[in-house]
């Protein structure tokens, strides 16, 4: 009799669930939403995979899972043991998706079912951190952490909620860290939107080698229309006036480029302008998606291995990878994935207007350029950075956290920082899950470290 109730259960469930997702997927949820719900739950649990080695579940659970958002609760997934491919879907059936591995690339989802396209194209291998002794940023050593600092980091209020890895860089050289369970100076994590900034930085690589222009227009063949007086300097200040709704809690614009357009590129470069170009502020991860495909266009051939030839290898960041989607396009807007001493190596060429080891990454201007305020927002800069801080982009608010009024900032979504501090001397990456609900603000801690510093 028990083997018998266990075989009606073993039947029963599974048509359970089948009918409860399909109420879902035909009734209550709108499918597009659970088909990015998949998308989302597969890519980063590929990429977290891949290129942090965690472990899929644990990432599942905490990455997808915790932040709160319910309906991802019900999110299932199937990895590949043999190929590191990431299924997932819905009650595990309904609206699937799957992420693949590439050689260099990381994970890119395929949006289309297209397995093999998705699979296909691959980059020279990031060859990791360093295993140089010497003194970073040349090598991976560190010396004694400096204690007042050090006890700044410790301090749980400071460090935020969710913090997984804080890098202190002053005088060019690491002068405090501290890391989060599971976490250390080896693992790579995820950017988000401060791969925007990387991704101005790539347009500046090709700018420099004269494969582009500022002032370029007549940008893409889709562009024939009003679109076609778009330029490079407007894409960088987030002013194209391309219409791009940035919602990130439904079926917007960026949901749907990031997980269910397999050419992103084109489905951004397709949206109406909604303003003449250069008038309005919008900021659009569809705009930096843009920007690499029109970088990737002047460079050609070389274009997947040109951000570790051009940016990562003469920075010494070993453990980098952009990530491109499906179509080949590198997704500039929102998946770079290095270690928080890595982002500090970022953070310490802008700094140094880009110069790098007495060479110049950047060239001086396009560098200072990066971080000068733009015309069409108070506190969004020209390349691609903010003028204040996260969560407060009020002109001067940095001043009344106690942030010098020359720091600019990378800023990703939950949590993820880089504050460069000219007047400091100070670089400072803050790196976590930490959801905007937490209301965490990481200029307390610069502020904090900043004061530390000061002379008397």
């Amino acid at each position: 009799m028990r083997k018998l109730k266990k075989a009606l259960i073993g039947l029963v469930t599974p048509a359970l669930v089948g009918l409860v997702g399909a109420y879902l997927y035909l009734v209550a949820v709108p499918p597009e939403l659970l088909r990015v719900g998949s998308g989302y739950a597969s890519k980063i649990i590929c990429s977290a995979s891949a290129l942090s080695g965690r472990d899929p579940g644990e990432v599942l659970k905490v990455d997808v899972q915790a932040p709160g958002n319910p309906l991802l609760r019900g999110f299932g997934i199937a990895p590949d043991p043999q190929t590191g491919a990431i299924r997932a879907a819905f009650l595990r059936f309904v609206a699937p998706a799957a992420s693949l591995p590439r050689p260099g690339l990381g994970c890119a989802l395929a949006t289309d079912g297209d397995s093999a396209r998705a699979a296909a194209l691959s980059a020279p291998p990031a060859p990791g951190p360093s295993a140089s002794t010497a003194p970073w940023p040349e090598g991976e050593g560190t010396g004694p952490a400096d204690p007042a600092l050090a006890a700044i980091l410790a301090d749980d209020t400071l460090a935020g909620p969710g913090m997984r890895g804080i890098v202190v860089v002053r005088g060019g050289r690491i002068v405090a860290e501290r890391y989060g369970p599971g976490f250390d100076a080896a693992t790579p994590q995820l950017g988000w939107s401060m791969t925007k900034s990387v991704t101005a930085a790539l347009v500046g690589t090709v700018v420099d080698a004269g494969k582009l222009g500022l002032d370029q227009d007549h940008l893409l063949p889709a562009w024939q229309d009003d679109r076609a007086a778009i330029t490079v300097a407007q894409l960088m200040s987030m002013s194209s006036g391309l219409r791009f709704n940035e919602d990130y809690g439904d079926v917007s614009d960026v949901t749907r480029m990031l997980y269910l357009e397999p050419d992103m590129a084109a489905f951004a470069a397709n949206q109406p302008l909604d303003h003449a170009p250069g008038s309005t502020f919008s900021y659009s991860s569809g705009t930096a998606v843009l920007l690499a495909r029109i970088w990737q266009d002047a460079v050609g051939d070389d274009a997947l291995a040109w951000p570790r030839q051009a940016l990562f290898g003469p920075l010494g960041m070993g453990s980098a990878v952009m990530e491109t989607d499906e179509a080949g396009t590198f997704v500039g807007g929102s998946y770079l994935y290095a270690t928080p001493r890595d982002w500090a190596r970022f953070g310490l060429m802008l700094l140094q207007q880009g110069q790098w080891q007495g060479k110049q990454v950047l060239s001086p201007d396009f560098a200072a350029m990066m971080a000068q305020k733009s015309a069409a927002d108070p506190v969004y800069a020209k390349g691609m950075i903010w003028q204040e801080g996260p969560g407060d982009d009020r002109p001067g608010a940095d001043l009344e956290y106690g942030v010098p009024d020359d720091a600019f900032w990378l800023e990703g979504h939950d949590g993820q920082s880089v504050a460069i501090v000219p007047s400091a001397g100070l670089v400072v990456v803050r790196m976590g899950l930490t959801p905007s609900r937490e209301g965490y603000r990481p200029q307390k801690l610069v502020a904090a470290l900043v004061k530390a510093g000061a002379p008397g």
